[in-house]
């Protein structure tokens, strides 16, 4: 059985429909891409899976388990785990605390009045591993705001693995960031995914990152998939090439 399903998400608001009935499988170890011209859905997908704007119709499923209509907290409990295309941190907090606040997220029970302490502990050290594998534990006592763009993209990154996901999302990773913080950020995704040990979600504008990272591609267009498949053949297929050079109508 797939990991993360989706069986026709849809968005309206109003009489545009965003997202249209979207259908998606994504198995243990995958790392698929959404891609699609500017104005595709493919944010908005995320924002439906997330729990980050409620669906007209359908549902995504993890692992069996109905994720639609769960609010985002409860989402992230259940294993998901996503970062942003505008780069969402506490800037005045340090790196590390910006990776132990996030750990918390998974933890049901992190207000309780007992047994925070340990419960504190495991986040912190859940979040200084996510800072080693994204190659930040020597910038963990500095203020997450005087990085580097490049340096608080992996940060939010390193701040979505510490919460331990099942299904990792990551919305335009690359963005804003030079060709030289690409490369890096690159190398990095492609170490941490060599193991086939995690389950990707990614939505990429440039097109070499996705060609070297993902095993599968989903193409939106207008809201709705054109094409679905591995990269070689969704790069051949005439639907997804009309659909960027603005031939689809």
């Amino acid at each position: 059985m797939p990991l993360l399903e989706l069986d026709g998400l849809t968005r309206r608001f109003g009489g545009l429909v965003a997202v249209n009935a979207v259908s998606m499988r994504v198995a243990a170890g995958e790392v698929r891409a959404v891609i699609g011209p500017n104005g595709a859905g493919k944010s908005t997908l995320f924002n439906l899976i997330t729990g980050v704007l409620a669906t007209s119709e359908g549902e995504a499923r993890l692992d069996g388990t109905r994720l639609t209509g769960l609010p985002a907290h409860r989402i992230c409990q259940h294993g998901l785990a996503r970062t942003f295309q505008i780069t969402a941190l506490y800037p005045e907090m340090t790196v590390r605390e910006n990776a132990s606040l996030a750990a918390q997220a998974r933890e049901g029970r992190r207000w309780q009045p007992w047994g925070g302490g340990s419960v504190f502990a495991a986040a912190v050290s859940r979040g200084d591993a996510a800072l080693e594998r994204l190659g930040l534990g020597p910038l963990a006592d500095q203020p997450a705001g005087l990085l580097s763009h490049g340096d608080q993209r992996l940060l939010e990154i390193a701040m979505a693995l510490a919460q331990a996901p099942r299904v990792l999302l990551l919305d335009e990773p690359t963005q804003g960031l030079s060709v030289q913080e690409t490369a890096r950020a690159v190398d990095t995704l492609a170490g941490l995914f060599a193991t086939g040990a995690m389950t990707v979600l990614l939505v990429e504008h440039d097109m070499d990152v996705v060609f070297r990272l993902a095993h599968a591609i989903t193409v939106l267009h207008r809201g709705a998939v054109i094409a679905d498949g591995p990269p070689d053949a969704v790069r051949a297929d005439p639907a997804v090439q009309l659909a960027y050079l603005g031939g689809l109508d």
